[in-house]
């Protein structure tokens, strides 16, 4: 069973906020910034590829001095089909570390199971839930649910099926969420994960995968993140 760690009741974006925005890669922050416009509450920057180099980024960000009241993990990322699918939206309500722990003769056994700490952290309960609303009024597509975090990106049905029942729910599978989420965690701040859907989880069919309206669609979740108040 997952625990989560976090703070899920704390207020959302003021305006007033500082935002600071990971992504793994260019193109990611590039969408962003297209959504955004501008909008000087916000500094989007990289954390790389793996929940490693995202929790030692965002780590290092947070400890610059800057006051920030936010941290959004953000980017594509394959969704669920069943509930998120290509061209849609994903809002974490947790991010979660779903290959963290050991293989038994049993199966598998998370880090919570063997007592060594916590493979999901809560997201910002008030903003997850406010972003959804502002979405669906906008027109958006947009599923709430936990994101599963993978330092290897599910490929087989197989790994897609045991991935889900190790977190009910899961709306779409990403590499970073969980790494940018334990540094924010651990300098007490706020924390969602926002991700467009490019691609199914399962079987990689890169012909399918529809990256360029992915990045269109994380513009436009920005444009709508900027307005949102609660």
């Amino acid at each position: 069973m997952t625990e989560l760690t976090g703070s899920p009741g704390k207020t959302g974006l003021p305006s007033e906020a500082r935002v600071l925005v990971m992504t793994a890669v260019e193109a990611e922050r590039d969408a962003v910034l297209r959504g955004l416009d501008g909008d000087g509450r916000f500094d989007v920057r990289l954390c790389g590829v793996g929940p490693a180099s995202a929790a030692a980024r965002t780590a290092a960000a947070l400890a610059g001095g800057e006051a920030w009241t936010l941290v959004v993990s953000a980017g594509i990322a394959g969704g669920y089909p069943e509930l998120a699918p290509v061209g849609t939206l994903a809002i974490g309500t947790a991010s979660v570390a779903a290959d963290l722990g050991v293989e038994t003769a049993d199966g598998f056994a998370s880090v919570d199971e063997l007592g060594f700490g916590a493979s999901g952290i809560a997201a910002d309960a008030s903003l997850a839930e406010a972003l959804l609303q502002a979405l669906n009024r906008a027109g958006l597509v947009a599923a709430a649910g936990p994101i599963v975090t993978a330092s290897t990106a599910t490929g087989t049905a197989a790994t897609a099926a045991l991935r889900a029942a190790r977190v009910p729910g899961a709306v779409a599978e990403g590499m970073e969420g969980y790494g940018v989420a334990v540094a924010a965690s651990d300098a007490d701040k706020p924390f969602i994960e926002l991700r467009a859907i490019s691609n199914a989880v399962g079987p990689r069919d890169r012909d399918a995968w529809r990256i360029g309206d992915a990045l269109s669609a994380l513009s436009a979740a920005f444009a709508i993140l900027k307005e949102v108040e609660l």
